[in-house]
C-alpha cells in the first residue's frame, strides 16, 4: 500500500501511539480525497500519511494543495511538525521507514530546534518607482546605453530599500529566525515576503508589534498572517524532498 505524507510530528504528541507499532488513524482528521489520516510509528517520531493510490496521485490538483495545508495546519496544533512537500508518496511501510530511519538524527535535530516555535509571515507593499531621463535628443545606441544604466541603477536602488526596509522589520520584530525574498510588481510596486521565526508564547507580542508597524510605516502596506508551521525553517533531507512512489 503506497503513503501520501503530510508532515513529520514527535511521537510523544500522541499518547494513544506509544502502545502501538502499527499505524492507527488520527481522530477527526481526513487527508486529501477524504481519505482517513494516520499516525505511522517510526522511532520517536509519527509520520502523518494517508493511503495514496495511483488513481489518487492523477488528482493532485490545486485542493488537494490546499487540503495538504490543512492536515499539517491540524497536526501543528498537536505537535511541532517537519513538513513534507506537496506531493511526497512512499510506495509502502517499508520504503516510509527507511526512509525516516536513514533521516532519523536530521529530522530528531529539525524537531528540537523548532519545537515550540511558529512562523508569522508579513507581505509588505512598497513604491517601487525610480524616474528614468527623457529620451528625446538621444540616438537609438545612445537610448540603449542609457536604458541599461537606469536599469542597473534602479536594481541597486530596489536592494538598498528592501535592505534597509528588512532591517527595520527586524529591529520592530525581533524574530528567531527570518526569510526574506523581494520582486517587483507589475503595478511598479515593490513586494516584500517576510517569514518570521518566533516562539508560540509570544505570537500576541508580534501581533501587537504588527499593530504599531502598521501606523509607523504608512508608506507601506502590510498585510499579516499567522502562526503557521514553520515551513520556510525546517532544514530540508533527501526524504523531504518531493518523493514519488
Amino acid at each position: 500500500m503506497a503513503w501520501y505524507a503530510y508532515c513529520i510530528a514527535e511521537r510523544q504528541s500522541f499518547p494513544e501511539l506509544c502502545r502501538h507499532r502499527r499505524p492507527m488513524p488520527l481522530t477527526g482528521v481526513s487527508g486529501l480525497f477524504g481519505n482517513q489520516a494516520f499516525l505511522f510509528p517510526a522511532s520517536d517520531l509519527a509520520v502523518i500519511v494517508s493511503e495514496h493510490s495511483a488513481e489518487d496521485h492523477e488528482r493532485l490538483d490545486q485542493q488537494a494543495a490546499k487540503d495538504h495545508a490543512r492536515v499539517i495546519a491540524d497536526c501543528f496544533k498537536l505537535s511541532t511538525v517537519l513538513p513534507f512537500r506537496f506531493g511526497t508518496t512512499f510506495q509502502d511501510d517499508d520504503a516510509l521507514r527507511r526512509s525516516v530511519r536513514s533521516n532519523q538524527r536530521h529530522f530528531q535535530a529539525n524537531v528540537e530546534r523548532l519545537r515550540g516555535k511558529a512562523e508569522m509571515h508579513l507581505k509588505v507593499l512598497v513604491d517601487d518607482t525610480c524616474p528614468g531621463n527623457s529620451a528625446r535628443d538621444m540616438t537609438v545606441g545612445q537610448q540603449y546605453l542609457t536604458s541599461l544604466r537606469e536599469s542597473a541603477s534602479r536594481q541597486r536602488e530596489r536592494q538598498s530599500k528592501a535592505r534597509a526596509l528588512s532591517v527595520q522589520m527586524h529591529r520592530m520584530f525581533l524574530p528567531i529566525a527570518e526569510e526574506i525574498t523581494c520582486k517587483r510588481m507589475d503595478s511598479g510596486k515593490m513586494l516584500l515576503d517576510i517569514a518570521h521565526l518566533i516562539d508560540n508564547k509570544t505570537v500576541e507580542r508580534y501581533q501587537n508589534k504588527y499593530s504599531s508597524a502598521t501606523l509607523q510605516l504608512k508608506e507601506c502596506r502590510m498585510q499579516l498572517s499567522g502562526p503557521w508551521p514553520p515551513y520556510h525553517f525546517v532544514h530540508r533531507s533527501g526524504a523531504q524532498q518531493q518523493h514519488s512512489a
